[in-house]
């Protein structure tokens, strides 16, 4: 089927179908409601690729995320800033191609596929890594992308970062003001860079307020491997083990907050634990959840803006946006220290 056969079927010309698709004025309702129903009839849709070669409009954005498919659908952060994504997406009537891969080569080919088959018109590059390989990928295809990371991490691609490095170290001399001086954090996969940038600033801030125990360890951000750090944590005798815990997201926090109920150990009065992102997750939780706390929702809508600012050439190419620093929010899980 084509716009043609919609265009008869409507009793309407071509160019009355691209004007009702397309949502601009010029037909009466009656007319637009015909169209839209005889395209129902015979099952067509627009092509959105075709569509943007032919009018230079941005229809389709990519995301790639390397993630396992369970894991991202539990995760809170992703969830609400691809809603924040898609709320920019929405009001440009455009579509986010979102897809699965397993590893940073899978993605470069993928971004290879999708702008030579002019798929979309402009991609978002997340979870860098230390010379991470789509940087130079993108920038020989000329693909208009942002990057959400830190400019330390994302080879003069424009790019959209909160301030890691500060949030860390805010998080530990706060646990510190209330008296904690044996602190762990349950930190990401080691190879992320924004997992590198926490590590260094914990240990930074560590060594400056010369805790008495320091424990950092690395996970795949998995409510199953919070729970597993946590446990090792916790197993030490009293006097051995961490008084506080800062963990690298919400879902890693209230599986450890689950241990330590299992274990017996009392939160605030024996552990006090800190998540990250602040979601939902964490005002459910009993007792509930201190957190860093940013708007994951309004990073997502500023990463779309200024993928349409890269796109339509209204920004300058390689500037760094950051957005805010992750602001703590006391809640019953942290306390002063035992």
């Amino acid at each position: 089927m084509t716009i043609k056969d919609v265009a008869a079927l409507a009793g309407v010309s071509k160019g009355a179908v691209s004007l009702a698709f397309n949502r601009k004025p010029g037909l009466a309702d009656a007319t637009r409601d015909r169209i839209f129903a005889a395209a129902r009839q015979l099952g067509w849709a627009p092509n959105l690729a075709a569509r943007s070669l032919s009018s230079q409009r941005v229809d389709v954005v990519g995301l790639a995320i390397c993630r396992p498919a369970k894991q991202l659908g539990l995760e809170p952060f992703y969830m609400e800033f691809i809603s924040g994504v898609e709320s920019v997406l929405t009001e440009r009537s455009c579509s986010l191609l979102l897809r699965l891969v397993r590893n940073l080569e899978e993605e470069v080919g993928l971004q290879d596929a999708w702008w030579r088959g002019r798929q979309v018109s402009g991609s978002i590059l997340v979870d860098f890594r230390a010379d991470d390989p789509r940087v130079a990928a993108v920038g020989r295809l000329g693909v208009p992308v942002v990057a959400v990371g830190h400019p330390s991490l994302t080879g003069g691609l424009t790019s959209v970062w909160t301030d890691d490095a500060t949030a860390v170290t805010e998080a530990v001399r706060y646990l510190a003001a209330l008296g904690h001086r044996r602190i762990a954090r349950v930190g990401g996969a080691a190879a992320l860079g924004h997992t590198a940038i926490r590590t260094a600033a914990f240990d930074q801030v560590a060594r400056e307020l010369r805790l008495a125990g320091a424990w950092q360890v690395a996970t795949d951000f998995s409510g199953e491997a919070g729970a597993r750090a946590t446990r090792s944590l916790l197993t030490g005798a009293r006097g051995d083990r961490p008084t506080a815990i800062v963990y690298d997201n919400d879902i890693m926090a209230v599986a450890g907050l689950a241990v330590a109920a299992e274990m017996g150990v009392r939160v605030p009065e024996e552990v006090s634990l800190l998540a990250w992102d602040d979601s939902q997750l964490c005002r459910l939780t009993r007792p509930t959840l201190s957190a860093m706390s940013h708007d994951v929702y309004g990073f997502g809508a500023e990463v779309g803006r200024t993928l349409f600012g890269v796109i339509a050439g209204d920004g300058e190419v390689g500037v760094s946006h950051p957005v805010a620093t992750p602001v703590l929010v006391p809640r019953g899980s942290t306390a002063t220290a035992p």
